[in-house]
């Protein structure tokens, strides 16, 4: 396990928890990652603001991150970028399908404990351990 960082995961989920605390204290929103984006592609005027600003601090995060650390992110893939398009483009019709993302429904919903979101937590983590074994295991793909 030569990726077993639980100090910084514990810290990391903590500070997502935080977040998603404060928005809905704080603007009466789940912190649903798609809902969030693709409100933007459709903005309504009184709500362009806070999800630019949201959005925005995703991005700036990362960045922030290899400025304090005074090193790159090392962002590894082993797919083509056709194959990154395509995962994208599913993703976004699950998220719709599903009413939520990963992050509305299996930090937010299931925080709530809404039925749904427990439902579609298992969905999407049963459809990624299915997806991962077909892709490595039975397509010989990336290790």
């Amino acid at each position: 396990m030569e990726n077993f960082t639980p100090y910084s995961a514990l810290f990391g989920g903590a500070l997502i928890g935080l977040a998603a605390t404060l928005m809905l204290l704080i603007n009466g929103r789940i912190t649903g990652i798609s809902g969030i984006f693709g409100g933007m592609l459709l903005p309504v005027k009184t709500d362009a603001l806070w999800r630019g600003v949201f959005i925005g601090g995703l991005l700036t995060g990362g960045a922030g991150y290899m400025l304090m650390s005074g090193t790159p992110i090392d962002l590894q893939t082993q797919t083509t970028p056709l194959m990154s398009i395509m995962a994208g483009f599913l993703v976004g019709i699950g998220t719709r399908m599903g009413s939520g993302c990963t992050s509305g429904h299996g930090i937010c919903g299931i925080a709530r404990a809404s039925k749904r979101s427990f439902v579609s937590t298992g969905v999407f983590m049963f459809t990624a351990i299915v997806t991962v074994f077909l892709i490595r295991h039975v397509l010989g793909g990336a290790q």
